[in-house]
């Protein structure tokens, strides 16, 4: 199936740069958010990361204004109307994610397939409240999306082979690297960055080191280019927590159980860089 029109869902950080790579790709895009406010916000932080795109010589002028013109403001679910993907990248909530599913279902058109952003839930779970299983179908960016090449694909229990191919090229258009996982939680990113983070917090909840000390041992000894507890910074705290949540619960595993210390900083508010605190200071 040729996909032309694309609705994203969810103006965010992940959002907007699912929204920025499917334009550049030649996409028509229909970028949703609930508020005008977050819509504007969205397309700012897209229209900066193409300036800096022509800054660097990346991009010509007109390239980034024919792909800004690739762009249409969506404040209705109904806008999916017309569409022949959308892809949500709302937050991780299964209740709210199955809301919004449930309503695409009937405003989308036949042929649309409806794709998650989700980082760790369950795509079949998601995709049992549609009329349309075998259209509904995982597709995990990495964050920054224009930066990061991997999109992880997750077949629900009936997604179908041709959805699944459709999405797969897609992917390829979009200048990503492919990778098939199948439907488990956590997927393979967050089934095996998220217990690490968890357990470096766990070495500084312990006083094994301090948390500079656990972050050096982890970039110079492991080549990661930053350490876990700046990473989980970024990531945010709250967003690790609720992955490490859904970990514990879906395998009913005691390894997933999240360190005590990171519950204590969510339930403080220092969720990391986005909050100004988390286990460094931002300013």
């Amino acid at each position: 199936m040729a996909i032309q029109k694309v609705m994203v869902i969810g103006a965010g950080q992940m959002g907007s740069g699912i929204a920025q790579v499917c334009a550049q790709a030649g996409l028509e895009v229909l970028l949703n958010d609930i508020s005008e406010e977050s819509y504007e916000r969205g397309i700012g932080t897209i229209t900066r990361n193409l300036s800096r795109n022509v800054e660097k010589g990346r991009m010509a002028e007109d390239e980034k204004a024919a792909v800004l013109q690739r762009f249409t403001k969506s404040l209705s679910l109904q806008d999916a109307k017309d569409v022949d993907l959308v892809i949500e990248a709302a937050v991780e909530n299964m209740d709210i994610k199955q809301s919004i599913f449930k309503q695409l279902d009937v405003i989308a058109p036949e042929h649309a397939i409806l794709a998650s952003n989700t980082s760790s839930l369950p795509i079949t779970e998601i995709a049992a409240v549609t009329n349309r299983p075998a259209q509904v179908i995982g597709m995990h960016f990495m964050n920054p999306v224009p930066v990061m090449k991997l999109v992880e694909i997750i077949r629900g229990l009936a997604t179908s082979d041709e959805v699944y191919n459709s999405i797969e090229e897609l992917t390829k258009k979009l200048q990503k690297v492919p990778v098939e996982v199948n439907d488990f939680p956590g997927f393979v990113a967050n089934r095996v960055l998220m217990p690490m983070i968890n357990e470096a917090i766990f070495t500084l909840y312990e006083g094994v080191a301090t948390k500079e000390a656990i972050d050096e041992v982890m970039k110079l000894g492991m080549n990661h280019p930053m350490g876990p507890l700046t990473l989980a910074d970024f990531i945010g705290l709250d967003t690790c927590l609720y992955i490490m949540e859904t970990l514990y619960e879906g395998f009913g595993d005691s390894k997933y159980r999240p360190c005590p210390l990171l519950r204590k900083y969510v339930k403080a508010g220092w969720l990391g860089k986005k909050s100004g605190r988390g286990f460094y200071e931002y300013s």
